[in-house]
């Protein structure tokens, strides 16, 4: 006869099939809906519009629909405490978190709110997964500027380490719940410091307040959270054999035709573009680029040359044109990382206007319209069906305001040129 198995060991090996089934259903699949949610840093609608251009151009996975949930000076029990009401009935499968900022009250980290924020970190990722959502990723929050919190370096390595220590309560979270993880602290503060290092003090990267990153710093935050939902960075290839005039793209890009070394191309699918001539200004996002592998890891435009007939071939792509090697071109070039002014950049910024506008209404719709309802059913609980359906037209209209921004997505038509350097 089997020996009954203790007690204790069969809760654990339910509680570790619960963790793997969760893990087991993560990755974004066709048609997710994101809602990205955090305080005051998301309701900046930077790194939320960021994540946006990715899902919509950049496309992971298809069709994907992103709605962002910021709410200033919130805290992870905050949130849980609105999060029936403003966020869940927008039906999001995928969402992300990131609180902390004000969970550690600008100071050294106390043993209540360190408890409050596990506990609230918990019961955030059990009521998303109580609610059906099948990808879930607990961001850590991010770091303070050295050099502009509060003016006082002293102070920024004392909050720094208070946000370290709530990065890895965070981290504790999604392990023992079986759910993704985005390390926000960690690349913000290598960012940081290497880019502090180069451009000088004043360098900030998490805004003149030290707390409200500019652009810079929240590219830096979008790539952590990209990572988190695990995007593999793959746009796509183009292969281009010059001697049998051969031309052929992976999906999302059409090569149209190709003679004489002239390639007529339309692409889908657009790879991440960057904004920001001035490199020392928190408000370009090009400025960090020579510090955070974004376009390696999350945007790889791969460009293949063969027979060229020459060592030496000249690309030109859009406006700019660049020299290689032949044996690079063989091997695949980055035409995302060689070329940041190209083709996809003005269309990229179109899109982007489009997502803004979507967001923007968004932050009234859940703050004043959706959280207000509650109020209104507290006091006329007769109204309760008429403020079902005011609920449903506002969520609706957000619907309608996505709409437009995947609407924007449109194919983009460009030339690609290569000569043999003779």
């Amino acid at each position: 006869m089997l020996k009954r198995m203790p007690i204790g060991i069969l809760l654990m090996a339910v509680a570790l099939a619960a963790k793997s089934a969760v893990a087991a259903d993560s990755g974004l699949k066709t048609g997710d809906f994101v809602m990205v949610c955090g305080d005051s840093i998301t309701e900046q609608k930077d790194y939320s519009v960021l994540i946006e251009d990715y899902m919509l151009m950049c496309q992971p996975a298809a069709n994907l629909r992103v709605g962002q949930s910021g709410w200033g000076g919130e805290t992870s029990w905050g949130f849980r405490d609105r999060m029936a009401n403003d966020v869940l009935p927008f039906n999001p499968s995928v969402a992300t978190t990131c609180y902390g900022m004000n969970d550690g009250g600008y100071g050294p980290l106390s043993n209540s709110n360190a408890k409050f924020y596990r506990e609230s970190q918990t019961k955030i990722v059990e009521m998303f997964k109580k609610a059906g959502l099948h990808f879930i990723v607990v961001g850590s929050p991010g770091c303070v500027d050295a050099d502009t919190f509060h003016k006082s370096p002293e102070q920024a390595v004392v909050y720094n380490k208070t946000l370290s220590q709530l990065k890895d309560i965070a981290h504790e979270v999604a392990d023992a719940e079986g759910v993704a993880f985005a390390d926000v602290w960690d690349p913000m503060v290598d960012v940081m410091t290497k880019a502090k290092a180069k451009y000088g003090r004043d360098y900030d990267i998490a805004g003149g307040d030290g707390v409200h990153p500019g652009h810079n710093g929240h590219l830096v935050m979008a790539y952590a959270f990209l990572k988190g939902l695990g995007c593999d960075g793959t746009i796509g290839t183009i292969t281009l054999d010059l001697a049998g005039n051969k031309g052929q793209a992976t999906d999302g890009h059409k090569v149209l035709s190709f003679q004489d070394g002239t390639a007529e191309m339309e692409s889908t699918r657009y790879p991440f573009c960057f904004h920001g001539a001035n490199l020392e200004s928190h408000d370009s996002t090009r400025g960090v680029l020579e510090f955070l592998p974004f376009n390696q890891d999350l945007n790889r435009f791969q460009l293949v040359v063969t027979n060229p007939g020459a060592d030496r071939v000249k690309v030109t792509f859009g406006k700019d044109t660049k020299e290689f090697a032949a044996a690079d071109l063989a091997k695949g070039i980055n035409l995302a990382a060689e070329f940041l002014d190209n083709p996809f950049s003005e269309p990229f910024q179109k899109v982007e206007g489009a997502i803004r506008n979507q967001q923007n209404f968004e932050t009234p719709l859940i703050k004043d319209l959706m959280h207000n309802l509650m109020r209104y059913q507290e006091f006329a609980p007769a109204e309760a069906d008429s403020l079902k359906r005011i609920q449903a037209a506002l969520i609706d209209r957000d619907k309608t305001e996505f709409a437009a921004s995947a609407a924007a997505v449109q194919p983009v038509r460009y030339t690609i040129k290569i000569d043999a350097v003779k």
